[in-house]
């Protein structure tokens, strides 16, 4: 055995999980058991909720009764206010496993006590860690308890507060608002707390948007980054960047692109299962019809789709796709194929995530769809976009779920840079579509760019859409422009013995 492996196997740091989803997964198990949590940030950004859901948790999950004193919000106000995240508080109170208090301070009592100290405190917690055996406590507040007083008394009445919870043996999180010079208000909560994580609710580009960063965690590794979270009627759902999918075992079965010469240039057998597929080009050339073509042959062959659009109304696009021999209706009544329709700017990123992966889990779809991805592009900075997709991406290759993405790019950015959202290098397969001048003549185009693990062809093939649907064929050879076809034709005629006929053809 190493040395490195028989240090890992004589120590693991004890911890309590919160049981909040992809919070236990970026503090490495969870807060330090028996230690004091320092939770910090601005109005509205979720330090309730969050503390909330670590007792409640406790409870149901872990069998850990849990103490909640708050110093702002009154018992029954808590209790209503948390119903609608489904924590029946009642219930809890009932089997003494939940102990729930307002305690109210006020400056003027605080005054007429001379000196202050936080004495009484410790009896009301004593009482209420010993009626219910508590292993989890919250205190909400902190800033309320010691508003107002000398700031040369307040460390050490921090530190007989923080060491008292030790020696109690319970996992305590303590609240508390964001400072402007310190990270607390009075600059000395963080330096006396053992595990300190900060919330921030900000708003860009007039969409609120939630974030969580861990800034010290004594004795355990933790992640660094700042990561988006939201709240929902379910709870807190952190969103980690977890490389899962990449651990996953790659398919080598392929499912057709629904259009044959493409399929063709993909080594005949079109993608690989489980595999991302980025379709970029100019607006009007074909993105939308290719994406649908694939969502029909998926439900044609008996599996479900997901088709998540951001730009055009589902009925808008079946009447489109209509006119090109793609009827999407009969699939949508079978239960094959599923739309989420939402504009961008409804909601944040994380939201229009967590959405589509509970859609995921009621229909198990074979192949998602996101039309287009630079829709959302108008919600957030680039890199916000990169890292939601990074995540739906690692999670449906867990789940063996192929998806395909569109983006619409500008004319001056193709040679610039061809994938404006800057996902050509996740992807396994990159297609390009444009518009080209050929023979004074505008035409659609299309180029498989790049396409990990299978031989494909590297031509630029023209791209037809008409009422027979999809095409593709060679430029040059027998796949001529229509100035060419037209050329073509007056030679023929000209050389024929039938002179009527070409002067009939000229005229036309």
């Amino acid at each position: 055995m190493s040395v490195s492996k028989s240090k890992k196997s004589r120590f693991k740091f004890p911890k309590s999980p919160t049981g909040i989803q992809g919070l236990d997964d970026i503090t490495m198990g969870g807060l330090p058991k028996n230690r004091p949590t320092l939770l910090l940030g601005n109005t509205g950004c979720g330090k309730t909720i969050l503390a909330m859901e670590f007792i409640v948790n406790g409870i149901v999950l872990y069998n850990e009764p849990g103490v909640f004193m708050a110093f702002e919000e009154k018992t029954d106000e808590l209790v209503v206010n948390v119903k609608s995240l489904g924590y029946d508080l009642t219930r809890h109170i009932e089997e003494n496993k939940f102990y729930l208090e307002h305690v109210q301070i006020t400056r003027d009592d605080n005054l007429e006590t001379g000196k202050y100290d936080i004495e009484g405190l410790f009896v009301r917690l004593r009482q209420a860690i010993n009626k219910v055996k508590a292993k989890r406590v919250v205190l909400d507040s902190l800033d309320t308890l010691f508003y107002g007083f000398d700031a040369r008394i307040l460390r050490a009445e921090f530190k007989r507060l923080f060491t008292w919870l030790k020696e109690k043996n319970v996992t305590a999180i303590i609240t508390a608002e964001i400072g402007e010079s310190f990270l607390t208000r009075q600059g000395l909560e963080e330096y006396v707390a053992d595990c300190v994580i900060v919330l921030d609710n900000r708003v860009s580009n007039q969409i609120a948007v939630r974030r969580l960063r861990i800034v010290k965690y004594r004795g355990s590794l933790h992640g660094n980054n700042e990561y988006p979270f939201i709240i929902d009627e379910s709870g807190v759902i952190v969103f980690p960047l977890i490389m899962e999918g990449l651990q996953q075992k790659a398919s080598s079965k392929r499912i057709s692109s629904g259009i044959k010469p493409l399929d063709e240039m993909l080594g005949s057998q079109g993608f690989y299962v489980g595999s991302s597929i980025l379709i970029s080009g100019t607006a009007g050339t074909g993105k939308t019809s290719i994406a649908a073509a694939f969502a029909s042959s998926v439900c044609r062959a008996k599996k479900r789709c997901l088709y998540c659009a951001f730009e055009e109304a589902p009925n808008q696009i079946m009447r489109n796709m209509r006119s090109i021999g793609i009827n999407l209706e009969p699939l949508i009544k079978s239960g094959l194929l599923h739309f989420y329709f939402s504009r961008p700017t409804l909601q944040n990123l994380e939201l229009h995530f967590i959405a589509i992966k509970r859609i995921i889990k009621e229909t198990k779809p074979t192949v998602v769809i996101l039309d287009p991805i630079t829709n959302l592009m108008t919600e957030g900075p680039n890199s916000d976009i990169r890292s939601m997709l990074t995540r739906l991406v690692d999670y449906l290759k867990t789940e063996q779920i192929t998806v395909m993405f569109t983006a619409a790019i500008t004319v001056g950015s193709i040679e610039r840079n061809p994938s404006d959202e800057g996902i050509s290098s996740l992807v396994d397969t990159w297609m390009m579509v444009q518009d080209i001048e050929l023979d004074a003549e505008r035409t659609r185009s299309l180029c498989v760019m790049k396409s990990r693990g299978m031989e494909h062809s590297t031509e630029v093939r023209r791209f037809t859409i008409s009422d027979k649907g999809i095409g593709l064929k060679t430029i040059g050879g027998n796949s001529l422009s229509g100035s060419k076809r037209y050329a073509k034709e007056l030679e023929n005629l000209s050389t024929s013995k039938e002179p009527n006929a070409f002067k009939e053809s000229a005229r036309t």
